[in-house]
């Protein structure tokens, strides 16, 4: 019996590799797949914090308790029914310059953050306990960084996606040891 959503359901991955004179640049694409009923929901919150907005500017008194509380939980409402608007993110490794992790946004808007080969130390895998769930997270253990740098900033994606893009990143950064593999 599943619990939940499917991760095939919700990410799919693929991996492009593009080799021109020597030189290997390895793309990992995680895509989200769309909701068409979670984005209808998110139209629907809209129109609730617009209504109330409304109804707060056409009261002829002054606005009241009650009107501000509709207000708030509009607005909550909204929040809560938002559509994240993430397309894909992207991991580009290119074994002698670095790695450029990328968040492709609905709007068309696209996040980059380039990190060089010589300030990556190991790519780790995490499993995230919370009081709530567990998941996977693929981590960069930078040069003079106190924390970890998430590769997919945004996503959950599962252990089935994560590991293929921990490869890439060991075999990139020389680290063919592989002393903890999940095989």
């Amino acid at each position: 019996m599943k619990n939940g959503r499917d991760s095939r359901d919700t990410y799919k991955y693929v991996r492009s590799d593009s080799s021109a004179l020597d030189k290997v640049i390895d793309v990992h694409d995680v895509f989200v797949k769309r909701s068409k009923l979670r984005v209808f929901f998110s139209y629907i919150g809209r129109l609730i914090l617009l209504a109330n907005l409304l109804l707060l500017m056409i009261e002829k008194d002054k606005p009241s308790i009650g009107s501000f509380w509709r207000l708030f939980l509009g607005f909550v409402s909204t929040k809560l029914l938002q559509y994240k608007p993430i397309k894909k993110e992207s991991v580009v490794i290119m074994p002698s310059f670095g790695v450029q992790l990328e968040t492709h946004y609905w709007s068309g808007r696209i996040d980059r953050k380039f990190i060089p080969m010589g300030n990556i130390l190991k790519p780790v895998l995490n499993e995230c306990v919370t009081p709530v769930t567990c998941y996977w997270s693929l981590a960069l253990v930078l040069r003079d960084e106190d924390q970890l740098t998430l590769v997919f900033q945004k996503l959950r994606p599962p252990i089935k996606i994560l590991v293929p893009v921990w490869e890439a990143l060991c075999k990139s950064t020389n680290l063919e040891d592989h002393s903890h593999s999940l095989k």
